[in-house]
């Protein structure tokens, strides 16, 4: 029995649907009552993450409309589970249907074969990025109970695209200066570059990687469950988990191999009468438990797998076949993958909230 597809222990989130089904969403579970709620502010972030968005993302057209089908009731959430649906309507299945008999490189078709004995391959199914859909929408109600009881506020962006990087002031950033321009990178000359990246990968009929950034400010001192449940632990689960996602890290990360102890620690101060620190080279979470300042976090996302160039794989049967791609995909998925990433942070300091609360007696 497939069990993958619940998340977090108290505050859970559980996706269904796959890419070219009826629809998609999810269903949230354990979300606090009374915490006001409208499909409006659920809707804003699905318009982040949906398709057909601009030139450089897939030009499947979808408005990824948000019905709440329970757990709502007068505009507040009434303690009970919150089912979310998105219905398809532009999947265009027979773009899809020579990949009935063969494997695309790099996708999840032949995993998913190996695991399940069978496969939807209508657009890759459950493996498909549009799974990120209940991600996004259930993300959407864990950012309204962060800013509404902890005053927390989740913001990611576009770092970088191939090796094209931003310079972005992590403590200022907005998602208003995200979403200024159609790549989200908050760096408007980077940003010029990287579409031009982009479109010129597009042209040729290939793809791009990059890195998402995602701060997290306002979070409280204290979440976090030792040993195994670490914050940082949940975080990678959470993010690594996404489609594409091949890499993470928290504060300096992998640069900080090349530190030594003396210039990597962050020296603790009394500011403003609370415990401070005056660099933030751990990213805001020491021991698994966050510190009190600002969480920050970079997800690694690999070119997209589809491109519209020949390349070599073997069909079901083992015979070798050149493939190409046809269909709408995107040439590189981080404009798209923010929304997600936001959404998962979201998540996880929603469950680390609720799970605090009762931590101690006082």
């Amino acid at each position: 029995m497939a069990a993958g597809s619940t998340f977090g222990t108290l505050f859970r989130l559980t996706t269904w649907g796959e890419s070219h089904g009826p629809g998609v969403g999810c269903v949230v579970d354990g979300c606090p009552a009374g915490l006001p709620i409208t499909a409006e502010e659920i809707q804003t972030d699905l318009d982040r993450r949906r398709p057909g968005q601009s030139r450089i993302t897939t030009q499947r057209q979808e408005e990824d409309v948000v019905e709440i089908l329970s757990g709502v009731f007068e505009g507040v959430t009434t303690g009970t589970p919150i089912s979310l649906l998105v219905r398809n309507a532009d999947a265009r299945s027979r773009d899809y249907s020579e990949l009935r008999d063969l494997y695309r490189p790099s996708h999840a078709d032949y995993t998913y074969a190996a695991k399940f004995g069978v496969r939807d391959y209508r657009g890759g199914g459950r493996a498909s990025y549009r799974e990120a859909t209940g991600r996004v929408a259930g993300g959407a109600v864990a950012r309204k109970l962060l800013a509404q009881r902890h005053g927390v506020e989740v913001v990611a962006y576009v770092l970088q695209v191939c090796d094209i990087r931003g310079g972005v002031d992590r403590e200022a950033v907005t998602r208003a200066a995200v979403d200024a321009n159609i790549v989200r990178c908050p760096d408007p000359a980077a940003a010029a570059r990287m579409i031009q990246a982009i479109d010129d990968a597009r042209r040729e009929g290939d793809s791009l990687g990059g890195i998402v950034e995602v701060v997290a400010r306002g979070v409280p001192a204290g979440l976090g469950e030792p040993v195994f449940d670490k914050l940082t632990a949940d975080f990678a689960r959470a993010l690594m988990s996404i489609p594409a996602a091949r890499g993470f890290e928290v504060g300096e990360g992998f640069d900080s191999v090349t530190l030594r102890g003396s210039t990597h620690n962050d020296p603790f101060e009394l500011r403003e009468g609370r415990v401070r620190t005056s660099s933030n080279r751990s990213g805001g979470i020491q021991g698994g438990i966050s510190n009190g300042e600002t969480i920050v976090l970079r997800v690694a996302f690999k070119p997209t797998a589809t491109i519209m160039q020949p390349q070599q794989t073997v069909t079901v049967q083992g015979e070798a076949v050149t493939f190409q791609a046809k269909g709408r995909h995107d040439p590189c998925v981080l404009p798209r993958a923010v929304a997600t990433v936001e959404a998962m942070v979201a998540l996880v300091l929603a469950d680390h909230a609720l799970r605090q609360a009762g931590s101690r007696l006082r």
